[in-house]
């Protein structure tokens, strides 16, 4: 049975307290929700489809142009721990010049450039403002997030009629604070652990919203109010899977730390303060992924 992921329109939240609340409420049970009413045009996420489509089709030396600028932060091949799965990636979405080097590296043509553009700017635009509203609903008001980097990352997942039934990507959290994601709505695959379960439900895809996934900085910095889901990918279909996600990281100075409107007698610190670059180190070098890395940061 497919998990019911609450909805919230982002175009009531904080004019009605009760949207707020449903925002909150999801956030912090089940660490996902789904959004309606972002503002992005329905005719740019489907042409980001498209975009996305044929960068895939690129050969694979034009792909691995796409290199890391920090570890894991540009294209991923195919590999042993996830065979079916490959992606690109830009780091930092947020900045015009990178979006602009990263299209140059892969020799994009001007139409594939403009709508990739595009959308990074929508997409930097609707996480700043998620992340506010989420902000403000914990009681943290006029908090901007607008300096901090975004990662972008965009996957498909390589099915075939011999792989239904197997892993698309292994269990983990995110490493940042949230993610937003844009679903294949033709073909679904996602599972988020119910935390009141212990058990795995597939979430299955909306067209036109957008998933909104808490990471492990999320959870650090509202001092265990937010919940980092653990998530994983399913193969339930023997065709392509396409994604696409952009990543909140974290504070531009790189320091993770709950504020002090979160932490009270009756609420002590619950992490320490760490570094974000640090911690994803730790997160790639120990393969921790499923929130254990996190736990090393316990106040």
């Amino acid at each position: 049975m497919a998990a019911e992921v609450p909805v919230v329109d982002l175009r009531l939240v904080g004019a009605a307290p009760e949207e707020s609340a449903r925002l909150r409420a999801a956030c912090e049970r089940l660490g996902c929700v789904r959004v309606t009413g972002h503002g992005v045009p329905l005719g740019l996420l489907a042409e980001m489809k498209a975009a996305v489509r044929a960068l895939f089709d690129l050969p694979d030396d034009a792909k691995r142009r796409n290199a890391d600028v920090i570890p894991g932060s540009g294209y991923v091949a195919p590999s042993a721990a996830n065979p079916l799965y490959e992606a690109f990636g830009l780091l930092d979405a947020a900045v015009p010049a990178d979006v602009d080097a990263f299209c140059a590296r892969l020799d994009a043509p001007p139409h594939l450039r403009e709508t990739v553009k595009a959308y990074a700017e929508k997409m930097h635009e609707l996480i700043v403002d998620v992340a506010g509203k989420l902000a403000s609903s914990l009681g943290l008001e006029e908090h901007s997030f607008r300096d901090w980097p975004c990662q972008f990352r965009i996957n498909r997942y390589n099915y075939t009629e011999d792989t239904v039934g197997s892993s698309g990507v292994q269990t983990h959290t995110d490493s940042g604070f949230l993610t937003v994601l844009q679903e294949d709505e033709c073909v679904g695959g996602l599972e988020v652990l119910d935390p009141a379960t212990g058990e795995f439900v597939p979430v299955d895809p909306v067209a036109g919203s957008f998933l909104i996934n808490i990471g492990d900085v999320g959870t650090a910095w509202s001092n265990g109010r937010l919940h980092n889901v653990k998530h994983r990918v399913r193969c339930v279909a023997p065709v392509p899977r396409i994604s696409i996600a952009m990543f909140l990281l974290a504070p531009k100075d790189d320091r993770v730390s709950a504020p002090e409107a979160f932490v009270d007698a009756g609420n002590p610190r619950r992490y320490r303060e760490f570094n974000y670059d640090d911690y994803r180190r730790l997160r790639l070098s120990t393969g921790e992924r499923a929130g254990e890395a996190l736990a090393r940061m316990a106040a």
